[in-house]
């Protein structure tokens, strides 16, 4: 008898109530959430995805939501589960807390076809738009050898892993401001091909993806929920690099044909404007082919008129003009992490800061790690980001090491902060923090 109870207390325990998004295209309206409870005995060892078959067989038979693989390849369950985009086949129930409530809802930015499941034509037209095949420069006849150590192959490096699961766009607020976005996913994969000196589409693909580029304000969303751990930040900044190199090389190319062939003077097309090659509909370099004026034709004609080290200074200006706006300071939100009494001397604590905020059209609660390290008895504390200062990504303490690890690239802190190795170009950001009768408050950037 005492076995019994203690095996229905048990059971008691690992009782989850799960919130799953609605929407029947036949009543139409905003949607709404249908709450679940569902007895989970391994949550270690129950992904979300199983959560959504079970609920599918034993209570509603006419929940709708995708999937294939069931082992984080295919893409297909891709969804905001408790307000980060995620796949479901990878999220595992165990993730959170043992009495939070699991919210599942579709990506952002696509419409809803059915409850869970999202139209995402949007996304592969864009994909198709970037032009995310492969063009050979010239047709050999034998296989391509490319050993994995060389430049470029170690330039993409997980960028060809992308399994176009749509979790960046879905994390990105730029897709909601900006109708004509590629968006994070199509410029990673634009940027493959890019820097594939085999390619032979570079100047037709740089024309259609750069102005997208412009879009991006870095605000490492994509890079921070992409189930793939690839930054299509880095992507969108290393496109915007080549962008500012080409017109140098343009002009060093057409010096030397001037200087070797001492040929007569192309007809004037403006004093001081080069000449872009503009593939669209077989009229090239037609003015009514051209996208409106953007900040790479500027520097351009900026780099002609002025000379090259003037340009890197206007290059400069223009970074700023872009990248700036999301940098600047804004009025911070003091968020309660818990009492100074969850802190031990000597080790670093993971603490989540639980705060609302707007992405795009949704209001949801969100969830920011961070990490604190109780240096002494008096409380004398440091509070570092989670976000490794290379590219963004996800950083951890790993006691094992005694150090903060991050999640791709090999990036290696030190307790103190200091880069031990890796790329990050600089320590660990520390966060602002005050302490006010005893409960710990950490700035956040609203």
């Amino acid at each position: 008898m005492q076995i019994m109870e203690n095996l229905m207390s048990t059971g008691q325990e690992n009782i989850r109530k799960v919130e799953i998004y609605r929407y029947d295209p036949t009543e139409g309206g905003d949607g709404h959430f249908d709450t679940f409870d569902l007895q989970i005995k391994d949550e270690s060892n129950t992904t979300i995805l199983d959560v959504l078959i079970r609920i599918q067989k034993e209570q509603d038979a006419t929940l709708a939501f995708r999937y294939a693989c069931r082992v984080n390849m295919c893409g297909s369950c891709g969804m905001v589960i408790n307000g980060r985009e995620g796949l479901a086949c990878k999220t595992n129930v165990s993730d959170f807390a043992s009495n939070e409530r699991i919210t599942i809802r579709p990506l952002n930015h696509f419409p809803v076809i059915k409850d869970l499941v999202v139209d995402m034509d949007p996304f592969f037209k864009n994909y198709e738009h970037c032009l995310p095949f492969f063009e050979p420069k010239e047709i050999v006849e034998e296989p391509a050898i490319i050993r994995p150590d060389s430049p470029e192959r170690q330039a993409i490096g997980l960028a060809t892993e992308c399994i176009a699961c749509g979790c960046c766009v879905s994390s990105c607020t730029m897709a909601n401001y900006h109708e004509g976005y590629a968006g994070p996913a199509p410029l990673n994969r634009a940027f493959t091909l890019l820097k594939d000196s085999r390619d032979g589409l570079f100047a037709e693909r740089m024309d259609r993806v750069l102005q997208s580029c412009y879009n991006c304000r870095t605000e490492f969303n994509c890079t921070e929920v992409c189930p793939k751990e690839i930054s299509s930040t880095r992507a969108i900044k290393f496109i915007q690099r080549m962008a500012m190199k080409e017109p140098f090389r343009k002009i060093e190319a057409e010096k030397a044909a001037t200087e070797i062939e001492d040929a007569e003077p192309a007809p004037a097309i403006g004093k001081g404007e080069p000449v872009i090659s503009m593939s669209n509909n077989g009229c090239e370099g037609c003015s009514h082919n051209r996208p409106d004026p953007g900040r790479r034709d500027f520097l351009t004609k900026m780099t002609l008129g002025i000379g090259a080290a003037t340009a890197l200074m206007v290059g400069g200006v223009m970074a700023s003009a872009f990248v700036g706006p999301s940098l600047r300071k804004k009025e911070a939100l003091w968020i309660p992490a818990g009492t100074m009494d969850d802190l031990q001397v000597g080790k670093v604590t993971t603490l989540n800061l639980n705060y609302t905020e707007k992405i795009g059209i949704y209001e949801q609660d969100s969830v920011k790690p961070v990490m604190v390290w109780c240096q002494s008895s008096d409380k004398n504390i440091v509070v570092y980001d989670s976000r490794c200062t290379h590219l963004g990504c996800a950083v951890r303490w790993d006691k094992t090491q005694n150090s903060f690890l991050c999640a791709c690239h090999g990036g290696k802190f030190a307790l103190d902060g200091s880069v031990i190795a890796g790329p990050p170009p600089r320590p660990l950001d520390h966060m602002e923090y005050k302490i006010d009768n005893g409960n710990l408050l950490i700035a956040m950037v609203s």
